[in-house]
Order: C-alpha cells, then structure tokens, then sequence
C-alpha cells in the first residue's frame, strides 16, 4: 500500500527503525510480557538509537524531524506487536509537556536525559475515583513556603513502575474545578512518593501499570510545569496529539491481525479445502480490510493536519473512538476465523483480541470521545 504523506527521508527511517525493532526488540517480547515490564536496557538503547528523540528539538538532543517519524516509530512497534515498549507514551505524550510548558533549567534537568533514554517519564491523571472527569481530581498540592505538598493516589499508570520522573495532575486550589489544577514534576526518588503494585491487566502484559502514592510529599516549587492553575487548559493542549498516536497504534494493529488471519485461512483446511475458499470467510476479510484502509486514509489525513497544525480536536476524537473499536471488532473477527486455535495463548491472536480490550477506555473513552464530538457539533 503506497501511502503518499511519507518521504524518502521518512521512509528510509523506516527501514531503519524496521531493522532495530527486528534485531533488538521482536526477540524479548515474549519475556517482556512474562515478567510484566520491559529493562532498562531496552530504553537506553532507543535513546542511543535516537528513537526517543525523532521530533524532539537537536538543542537538547533531539534529531529535529517532525511528527511523521515518531508516526512510523508507533506503527513498526503496533506491528511487531511489541506492546510493552510504551515509546510513544514516553516520547509523544509525556515529553511534549517538557517541551512545550517547562522553564529552560527543567529542559535541561529532565527533557536532555529523557530523550537519550537515562529518564523516563509518566503522567498522572487517572485516580482510583475519578477517570476520565480531570476537573474532579483529588490529589492535592498544597503550597507550603518553597514547596508543594502533595497528596492523593493514583493509579493505572503507565510506565509507573519503570519512571524516574512522574507529571502529576493535582488540584493546587480544592476550591475551584478546571481552574484550580496544575501540574508537577515529581521526581521518583521524592520522599513521600511511593509507588504501589505492578498491576495484572488481561492484555498489554508486559506494559507496567501502576498505582502511585503521595504522602505529604514535597516537592519544590520550581518544579511546577507552566504556571499555577493553567494545568486543564495544558493537558487540553496535548491530548490532540495522544489520541492521534492512539487512532495510529490501533489501525496497525489491526492491519497485523488482518494479515496474520489472511496468512492463515489460506493454509487452515476444512471440508476438504482452504477455509479462505468458503464465502462467509471472503465476505468477512473483504469487509475488514476495506474498514481499515478507510481508518488508515482518515489516520494519515489527521497525521497530515497535526503536523501542519491545524486544530482537530473533533477528528482526532472520531479517530480515536473508530479505529480502536475497529481494532476490537477485526481482533474478534479473526480470533473466530482462527476456530478454536485462536483462543490458545501460543496464537498471536489471542493477544491481539485481550490488548485490544483497552484501547476503547485510555486516553478517554470512548463515550467521552462522542461527548466531545458531539459539543463540537453544537450539540452540548
């Protein structure tokens, strides 16, 4: 499939960052996903690579490119199925806060070691009792002299058990909802931060997912990320871009669970032939693969605008909800085209159908997503 918003540049990177994730990532995906969480090492090395800086600015280490390098960091990743590498959250969705909203001595202290792999970054929204509703967040930080103290929990992070440093979502003044948030950077090692298990999930295995604590944790003034009770409108900034890299994601997982189907109705026999020879199986596959070649026209669309700058807070939020309901419904279709081999574990399509189960809940739900669409209709 010819895809016209790449060039040469691009796709050379791509047969780049192809090699490396054949040769250093597909090799310990099966041990990442026993053990829960991805080493160190596998961080440092992208670091190493550049892979963590595509887009990032060369002044702290970055190589400068635009989006669509970290777009086909994402797919390579979605394809080889290797989940537990979370680069984007990383890359895409944490460290554009430090670029955009950190003071210069932030960018140095923690953007420059982020981008070559030496810390790695998180963000905190969600809590045990509050989700996608960020104005109604609990935690505190309360100012007390040169610092912040901080106090709440929060939990389903994603690279919680591997972060060294954690954008926290905080109410700096209880008293006000959208208004009184802010956000922080909480260095892992702060005394008064804790953090709780590594939570078992039924898909992403070998992505850690934590709960964190704070408990009367100080944390100096300077470092507050933009200024005080800005943190909505900051996190309203980004989520663009989180939801697009979501809508990436899913659609290539779904291409991969549409090829690897593809491959096997054509050697899996019954009644005396191919199963891909039964017209039901034709039928099924025909109308998968149309669904996603309309995703991927919509997602490089979008990837278009986004790194033009246009705002497209309503389309991202309808690509977000259709490619990851898309990538539930082609992970179901082709677990069943597999028969009974595609509820065995040792099929890439039983992982397919259990990772794809979240993807319609992070980064917003999907309900929130048509509230949102629905409000730019005018409707709300």
């Amino acid at each position: 499939m010819r895809r016209d918003i790449f060039e040469e540049e691009h796709e050379l990177f791509r047969e780049q960052f192809k090699r490396f994730v054949q040769e250093e990532v597909e090799p310990q995906i099966s041990d990442w996903n026993e053990a829960g969480i991805t080493p160190r090492s596998i961080w440092k090395r992208m670091g190493e690579e550049g892979y963590l800086g595509a887009s990032q600015p060369e002044a702290y280490g970055g190589s400068g490119g635009d989006f669509l390098f970290d777009a086909i960091i994402m797919e390579e990743l979605a394809y080889a199925r290797a989940h537990p590498l979370q680069a984007s959250l990383h890359t895409d969705i944490c460290l554009p806060y430090l670029t955009s909203f950190a003071t210069e001595e932030q960018k140095q202290r923690y953007l420059v070691p982020a981008i070559a792999g030496d810390c790695l970054v998180a963000i905190a929204m969600t809590e045990p009792g509050t989700g996608s509703d960020l104005a109604n967040v609990q935690t505190k930080a309360i100012r007390d002299g040169d610092d912040y103290v901080v106090n709440g929990a929060k939990t389903f992070i994603s690279n919680g058990q591997n972060c060294d440093l954690v954008i926290v979502v905080a109410k700096t003044d209880p008293s006000k909802r959208h208004d009184g948030i802010s956000l922080l950077l909480v260095e892992a090692d702060t005394p008064g931060f804790e953090r709780g298990r590594n939570l078992p999930k039924i898909g992403l295995k070998g992505q850690d997912t934590s709960e964190l604590f704070f408990k009367d944790c100080r944390v100096p003034a300077e470092n507050l990320l933009g200024q005080e009770g800005q943190g909505f409108k900051l996190l309203m900034q980004k989520l663009q871009q989180e939801r697009l890299c979501i809508g990436v994601g899913s659609i290539t997982s779904a291409r991969r669970s549409l090829d690897d189907t593809l491959a096997y109705v054509k050697e899996r026999k019954a009644f005396g032939q191919p199963i891909g020879q039964f017209q039901n199986t034709q039928f099924k596959l025909a109308e998968m693969a149309t669904e996603i070649e309309v995703g991927q026209a919509f997602i490089d669309r979008l990837l278009v605008a986004h790194v033009r700058g246009d705002e497209i807070v309503s389309e991202v939020s309808m690509a977000k909800w259709w490619c990851t309901d898309l990538q539930k419904k082609v992970a179901a279709e082709c677990l069943q085209l597999h028969g009974g081999y595609g509820f065995m574990q040792e099929y890439p399509i039983s992982s397919d159908y259990q990772d794809a189960a979240v993807q319609s809940i992070y980064a917003g739900t999907n309900e929130i997503m048509k509230v949102i669409i629905a409000r730019k209709l005018g409707l709300g």
